[in-house]
């Protein structure tokens, strides 16, 4: 049984971990020395910051998602736990914090947009650039609480 839970201090590591495995089978269209940079302010984000964490009954951590302001920042899921419905719980669950949820989602990344596409969310528009200003598009996504019945 998967269950939704506030990262602890101490699973920075088990964070990072989870988003090299899902960049590394979602993300080919990064150039290395991007993704060794993005690596980087990876570490010292999550190293500080709590994420919700989805973890399974013997508590091991399968995705995580950052939310802030009713955005969500972050939504990785290991890539061995993929197809298991962890997106599914963790953007449910994102639903219930901020009933009007908007994500960015990398354009590259076709597989992030049909789940997300799967889930509701709508396009709302485009940017040229990801928020650190690299020259990787994004797609700009809204989702509603409205939508949780769908799940």
């Amino acid at each position: 049984m998967l269950k939704i839970r506030m990262s602890r201090p101490d699973e920075s590591s088990q964070v990072v971990a989870i988003w090299q495995s899902s960049v590394d089978a979602t993300h080919h269209f990064l150039s290395a020395q991007d993704r060794h940079d993005i690596e980087k302010e990876v570490i010292d984000f999550f190293s500080e910051t709590p994420v919700w964490l989805a973890v399974d009954s013997n508590d091991h951590a399968l995705g995580f998602m950052f939310l802030h302001d009713g955005h969500m920042e972050a939504l990785f899921i290991d890539a061995k736990a993929r197809g298991q419905g962890v997106g599914k719980l963790l953007l449910s669950h994102a639903l219930k914090v901020f009933p009007h949820l908007s994500i960015d989602v990398n354009e590259q990344n076709q597989q992030a947009i049909g789940f997300y596409q799967y889930m509701g969310c709508q396009i709302t528009g485009r940017s040229e650039r990801d928020g650190q200003g690299r020259e990787y598009p994004l797609l700009h996504l809204t989702l509603s609480s409205k939508n949780l019945e769908d799940f």
